[in-house]
């Protein structure tokens, strides 16, 4: 093995990506639209949500209750009346509407349980959900502080107080800019260095190389440090450019620790891409091969739905995966400012996996070397 030799095709694979003007446009696209796009758009949250409100009861209790629904969660409330509530519902113009019978506080302070009615359009479920329990704690909680303050009762017996670590507005932007940086990484690790293997094949350079004086380790490492290369610095400018600069998400961990991170997790993950790169004959293949595998792993991985959550077996199997570990040593460092000595046990599995996954796409390499040779 000569360094030159991993330096040089290295180079090599560098100005072959420059030449391919859709690889440029997907790594520019995933590192700043794409992170923005899932900062900005978050489906699962509550954002401007219509509301319409039948208040027959004209009282400052249910004056106060219409008064707390406002931007960001709600649109201002449309105040109607009951014989329009029906009608707007069954047009699609309001998703919620709650109606508050007559004599609701008369009833509320004579300790009586009055009952309000929430109308919700199902429409779109998820929003439905969440906006159902908005809209309870609101109501609620503007009951209970109304009541407190009729009879003078300066605390009630039990109160609740809630501290928010690491994010304390709840600010989604600060997860959803992060995580798809983080899949980002893996996504176009396994991608660039796929698609350079298939391209070499489909151009006819891999024959080329073979009657040069060069190794398939040499081959497969220089795909490597040079893709791994690219994501690393994107994943750089994406994080000091798009994340701190234009969205004003805070890093609290050292970026040079992620980085170190990163580029273990992308030695990994691009061995993966050169092991389905040898299994498949064409880039559609390739293409079909890459939502196999690339899905699960990011669905699993505790990126999207925490791993606690996910039944035992499958959190064992993922343990198998190095996006496990990215994902848990990625939040620890970004969100929480985690250092070497809390994540160090990722660092070590990453790079045990990767150097089993690296020894298995290079034995898989050169088979196909072999073949076809």
């Amino acid at each position: 093995m000569r360094l030159a030799n991993i330096g040089n095709l290295g180079v090599k694979e560098l100005r072959s990506l420059v030449r391919d003007p859709m690889m440029v446009i997907l790594i520019v696209y995933a590192f700043t639209l794409g992170v923005y796009a899932a900062a900005t758009s978050m489906p699962e949250s509550l954002n401007r949500a219509t509301i319409s409100i039948v208040d027959e009861d004209r009282s400052p209790l249910s004056t106060r209750i219409v008064s707390d629904f406002y931007p960001p969660y709600f649109v201002p409330p449309k105040m109607i009346t009951a014989s329009e509530m029906d009608q707007r519902m069954d047009a699609g113009l309001d998703t919620f509407a709650l109606v508050i019978p007559p004599d609701f506080q008369l009833d509320m302070l004579a300790g009586r349980t009055p009952t309000l009615q929430l109308n919700v359009d199902a429409t779109l479920v998820t929003q439905a959900f969440t906006g159902s329990g908005y809209i309870q704690s609101i109501v609620l909680g503007e009951v209970e502080d109304f009541a407190r303050h009729y009879r003078a009762i300066d605390r009630l017996p039990v109160e609740l107080e809630l501290r928010s670590r690491f994010n304390p507005l709840l600010d989604r932007a600060w997860f959803g800019s992060i995580m798809e940086v983080i899949n980002n990484i893996t996504l176009l690790s396994i991608v660039l260095t796929g698609a350079a293997l298939i391209r070499e094949r489909e151009h006819g350079t891999v024959e080329h190389l073979l009657v040069m004086p060069v190794t398939p380790f040499e081959i497969m490492a220089a795909k490597i440090w040079a893709m791994g290369l690219v994501v690393v610095v994107s994943c750089f400018l994406s994080l000091t450019v798009v994340i701190e600069g234009l969205l004003s998400v805070p890093i609290e961990g050292s970026i040079a620790l992620f980085l170190v991170g990163a580029a273990l997790h992308v030695f990994a993950s691009t061995s993966i891409g050169i092991f389905l790169a040898t299994l498949a004959r064409s880039m559609p293949q390739f293409g079909l091969l890459l939502i196999l595998v690339l899905l699960p792993l990011e669905m699993l991985s505790g990126g999207m739905t925490p791993r606690e959550s996910m039944p035992d077996i499958v959190q064992t199997i993922m343990l198998a995966a190095p996006n496990t570990h990215f994902v848990s040593l990625a939040q620890a460092i970004l969100y929480r400012g985690a250092g070497f000595s809390v994540v160090w046990p990722q660092f070590l599995a990453i790079a045990a996996i990767g150097a089993v996954l690296f020894t298995l796409a290079l034995t898989r390499f050169r088979k196909t070397i072999t073949e076809m040779a």
